[in-house]
């Protein structure tokens, strides 16, 4: 019977075994509880105030846009190699075609030479019925032979061309290829800071986005102050150049933004025919800047319905039958460098430190462009954003 009783759970019985079992158990709660604790000691990370929400989305808009005009340049490369490469194309084929004329000319030859035989001069006079026959045909053949000779030539010559083609071809097919991974990444670049911008805004509460507002709408205010400054001074000068004529256009920015301040305003003064050639194409690509207004931004449009910064001032400078760079990195080298003093109706004006942004100046110390993604072309203060330096085109 005893085999079948249930065997009884051992109880430490010695004293030491249940201080060791205790002290294990308060080790383990002891842990526990420092564990819980710590987890509620740990410092919540703060949550980014307004102004530095805008200050990260500010440095992700501008990160985006040099990334953009990377994409632009890589898709202007990728397209001008493109072009490259189905002219080599084009030309290879052509070459093909005088390759095989050769080869044809080589195979004429081959296939006299097999009905002859090969037979030798002697052998042929030996066998002649007629040698004054025999003196013709030699004489035929002498020149056969330089005819053949310089066929030969045509095709080696014909052959290598044909071979520096096709490596040259392939040599820019590969050049294309990298152009086009340069531009996916330029791609993945802008959309990835465009999306962590856009999630920055989507966490701000309304009385946060409240706040970013009232943030933007004195940033607005501040250089709008600058831009008037800039245009009484504009309007003085204006003043003192033409004895008061024009006086009051500058101010306003209205008559200024039509093209005809500026010096040589009349067109035979100053520089003559050349000035007033200038002035005729900035009023041209001023009316087409303005014709955009209200078109929404979008990152790598060039028009008609869609424009990045570059891209709209690419666009009204060729309205106006001069033609620039795609890039602001590109533009900011054409044409003459000009003081921001100095600006005229026309002129260009590239921002920040690295060249990511460009627009057009209006007069009155402003500017249409197309400020960044979810805005349209619209007339800004030339201060809101730091100044590199400006240009003009014509």
């Amino acid at each position: 019977m005893a085999s079948h009783r249930k065997p009884r759970t051992r109880v430490l019985a010695s004293p030491g075994s249940r201080r060791t079992a205790v002290g294990i158990t308060t080790a383990a709660l002891a842990s526990v509880t420092l564990l819980s604790q710590s987890a509620e000691a740990a410092p919540r990370s703060p949550r980014p105030t307004v102004e530095e929400v805008k200050k990260n989305v500010d440095d992700l808009y501008r990160q985006a846009e040099v990334a953009t005009q990377k994409y632009n340049a890589a898709k202007e490369h990728a397209e001008q190699r493109r072009e490259k490469v189905t002219e080599l194309q084009d030309s290879a084929a052509k070459r093909t075609d005088k390759l095989n004329a050769s080869r044809r000319e080589l195979g004429t030859y081959a296939s006299a030479q097999y009905r002859t035989g090969g037979m030798s001069p002697t052998a042929q006079l030996i066998l002649a019925k007629d040698p004054q026959q025999f003196a013709d045909r030699s004489h035929l053949m002498e020149r056969l032979t330089g005819r053949q000779q310089q066929a030969v030539a045509d095709y080696q010559e014909q052959q290598a061309a044909a071979a520096h083609e096709r490596a040259e071809a392939v040599h820019s097919l590969e050049r294309l290829q990298e152009s086009q991974t340069s531009l996916q990444e330029s791609k993945r670049t802008v959309q990835g800071k465009l999306t962590e911008a856009r999630q920055l805004l989507s966490r701000l509460t309304a009385q946060e986005k409240a706040r970013l507002a009232e943030l933007e709408r004195k940033k607005e205010e501040a250089a709008k102050r600058k831009a008037d400054d800039m245009a009484r001074r504009q309007a003085e000068k204006e003043r003192q150049e033409h004895g008061g004529d024009r006086g009051g256009d500058g101010g306003s920015g209205g008559g200024s933004t039509d093209g005809s301040d500026g010096s040589g305003g009349s067109g035979d003064s100053g520089g003559g025919s050349d000035d007033g050639t200038s002035l005729t194409k900035a009023k041209k690509a001023l009316a087409f800047a303005r014709a955009q207004m209200g078109k929404p931004y979008v990152w790598g449009a060039t028009g008609p319905n869609s424009y990045d910064c570059s891209g709209l001032t690419q666009a009204a400078w060729k309205a106006a039958g001069v033609n620039l760079p795609r890039t602001t990195w590109d533009q900011v080298k054409t044409g003459e460098r000009v003081a921001t003093k100095d600006l005229q109706p026309g002129d260009l004006v590239f921002f920040f430190k690295d060249i990511s942004h460009v627009g057009m100046y209006i007069g009155g110390g402003k500017m249409i462009h197309a400020p960044k993604p979810g805005a349209s072309v619209r007339v800004e203060s030339i201060y809101y954003m730091p100044i590199y330096g400006s240009i003009r085109p014509a």
